[in-house]
């Protein structure tokens, strides 16, 4: 579990597990106890905290970064200064800036194992990117320091710039320069005009943008060297290999807009973010771009090689060189410093190459000198110091990484500040800085960081249907907060009183310390329509608010039951309907039904009889002489059409058969007579 600290800053915010650690700060989890919600508290290191130059560029940090409301930029919400007394008890203030916690990742931890990301992912990174930039530019700031490693993935794909610790406004005409005139960035992704020491805007931000998106396509960087110098000379003097030259699927407009943006002279650049993203969407959508065919580079003019205050630094023969002279103009022509007569003069043109190489070497270590803090390299002098990889201990027990680290020619450091980890068990290596793999001088300091166990937990599968009290012990038995909202949810399974639902919901894993809601049930929100039969309207309204329905429209019919009283209803009883429904009801005229004598003549009696009774008549029967068939319906009193009242009895003449056939029979004897 994330273990918080045994403070707050400002009454309000408590600082809880070590998260992340650069040169100039740590960034803590951190939680809003005023407005409930998880944050992230960026503190600078307290061995810095002194040096009147790291705190101004900190508190530029919170100005620069507060100033900016954009979707694609990590928010800053608050800004204070924390006292606290060293081990002389001197008080030294502690700044803080209060942002917007991310989850997710970095493009640096993304890209860590060299390997390239699908295109439209690389396009869509460096499109959040562009805009987030466009923004800023637009509030007249430059980053200055865009790379993988301050560029946030969130767990949704939202793309978050961040660490906007080195920004700095465009109108400030020393815009690179620190107050030690150390050139500020990241080796890997410093512009030329950054190497040379000179003014950057807006256009030094898209070349170091054209860098991450080659990396991005490539799984690498454009520029490798043993050494922070040997990279920042490569910017300033080599031009880039094209993307698809490393890998064959990447197309051609792609390579067109990689290396418009890694153009030296940053007049052949992008004029802006914007329109690098404006040709980057004609990539994703198939369409041409506007940028120059890759090849065309290759022929063009580069830029000085000479860095801006270099002659200040230099002594006089290094004055002789030329601050705007191509390097290969350098290499081609004798004419930049004196020549030393030679029998041999291709001998004496290898020389001045090599002296010229020299010059412009010493001229990028007098100017880069601290690069940001991260090209420490450049403060040993012109020797390359041994570099070797940090070994991977992360899972590894505290002893067990100890060793490794060591054997492998670096300096153990433990972090007293454990860091959660749901895949590494507690007292296990959770990480190290640097990280593992990175290539870093042997003998350097490996900061090793312990893991305190997960950081999330799983909510219990069956907190619905428990009491509120069992509920609450369950949830804060795994360290997590109880609240009981006050509304309630109907439910046709859960008895009322009992939960009914959790936010976040049963099953999920959620993180350590987070507030869990619950809901309780206000019982099924269906019932039983009642029997309203006989009763007047406001008797059926009274019964059917009783039971949380309302009483709908009433029409008037004929009825031989009491006028006024229901005789009908809509839906039936005993329906099962949701509360709030309406029933509709019939009510007696008081007026008897009437019905239509049918037509029945000719009909057999059976039939007849049986039509009138579905009718609600009651049926007499007279047996009369005729000619038709026995059976057979004469005549029906009243007569057909005629309307009569229900109940009422009507009387149907009925054949007796043919009366001929027997008269001839009872005059038998007769006829024998004559």
């Amino acid at each position: 579990m994330a273990q918080p600290m045994a403070h707050r800053l400002a009454g309000r915010y408590e600082v809880r597990s070590l998260i992340g650690r650069g040169g100039m700060a740590e960034v803590h989890l951190g939680f809003d106890t005023r407005l409930s919600r998880v944050v992230a508290i960026k503190m600078l290191r307290r061995d810095l905290a002194l040096d009147s130059i790291f705190q101004a560029r900190f508190r530029r940090e919170a100005q620069s970064a507060a100033s900016l409301n954009h979707p694609n930029i990590v928010a800053v919400y608050d800004t204070g200064e924390e006292i606290v007394s060293d081990a002389t008890n001197r008080s030294i203030a502690i700044p803080y800036i209060v942002m917007e916690y991310v989850e997710g990742h970095t493009v640096k931890e993304l890209i860590a194992d060299g390997t390239a990301v699908p295109i439209n992912e690389a396009i869509e990174i460096v499109s959040g990117v562009l805009s987030a930039l466009q923004y800023s530019h637009d509030n007249h700031l430059v980053h200055r320091d865009i790379k993988p490693g301050n560029i946030m993935l969130t767990s949704d794909g939202k793309v978050k710039v961040m660490d906007f610790g080195i920004a700095r406004a465009l109108t400030d005409s020393q815009a690179t320069m620190t107050q030690t005139n150390a050139v500020v960035g990241t080796a890997q992704y410093l512009s030329p005009e950054q190497a040379r020491g000179e003014t950057v805007d807006e256009r030094s931000d898209l070349y170091s943008t054209g860098v991450v998106l080659f990396e991005l396509l490539t799984g690498r960087p454009p520029f490798k060297g043993d050494s922070a110098v040997a990279v920042a000379y490569q910017h300033v003097e080599q031009i880039p290999p094209t993307p698809s030259s490393i890998l064959s699927d990447i197309p051609d407009s792609l390579d067109r807009v990689v290396l418009k943006a890694l153009a030296k002279n940053r007049e052949d650049r992008y004029p802006s973010a914007a329109a690098m993203l404006a040709d980057l969407q004609r990539v994703a959508r198939g369409l041409e771009v506007g940028a120059p065919p890759a090849d065309s580079w290759a022929s063009a003019l580069l830029p000085a090689a000479g860095l801006a205050g270099a002659q200040t630094a230099a002594t006089t023969p290094m004055a002789a060189v030329p601050s705007h002279t191509p390097a290969a103009a350098m290499a081609a022509t004798s004419t930049s410093l004196p020549a030393v007569a030679t029998a041999d003069a291709d001998d004496e043109a290898s020389k001045s190459r090599k002296r010229r190489t020299a010059i412009i070497v010493f001229l990028l270590l007098a100017a880069l000198g601290i690069i940001g803090g991260s090209v420490w390299a450049l403060t040993r002098g012109a020797a390359e110091p041994e570099s070797i990889a940090v070994p991977n201990v992360v899972g590894l027990t505290q002893a067990e990484a100890k060793t490794q680290i060591e054997q492998a020619g670096f300096t153990w450091e433990l972090n007293p500040d454990k860091v959660a980890s749901d895949t590494v068990a507690e007292g296990s290596v959770a990480s190290t800085d640097p990280a593992a793999g990175t290539q870093a001088e042997k003998g350097a300091t490996v900061r090793v960081t312990i893991s305190s166990g997960p950081d999330s937990v799983t909510l219990p599968d069956n907190l619905v249907g428990m009491s509120p009290d069992d509920a609450r012990k369950a949830i804060e038995a795994l360290g997590l907060k109880w609240e009981l909202d006050n509304s309630k949810v109907a439910s046709d399974t859960v008895p009322e009183g009992k939960v009914a639902q959790t936010n976040p919901s049963p099953g999920s894993k959620v993180k350590a310390g987070q507030t869990i809601r619950a809901y309780l049930s206000s019982g099924s929100d269906q019932v039983e329509v009642p029997d309203l039969s006989g009763m007047t309207q406001d008797q059926a309204r009274s019964t059917l608010k009783g039971v949380g329905l309302e009483l709908g429209n009433v029409t008037s019919v004929d009825s031989e039951k009491e006028k006024d009283r229901i005789v009908e209803q809509d839906p039936a009883t005993g329906t099962k309907v949701k509360k709030g429904t309406t029933v509709g009801v019939s009510v007696s005229s008081g007026k008897a039904a009437q019905v239509e004598i049918p037509t029945v003549v000719g009909m057999g009696r059976d039939d007849a009889e049986a039509q009138l009774k579905a009718l609600g008549l009651n049926v007499t029967v007279e047996e009369v002489a005729g000619n038709q068939p026995a059976g057979q319906v004469l005549s029906v009193e009243p007569g057909e059409g005629s309307k009569v009242e229900k109940n009422s009895t009507v009387k149907l003449k009925v054949s007796k058969g043919g009366q001929s056939g027997n008269n001839n029979g009872n005059n038998t004897g007769s006829g024998s007579r004559g």
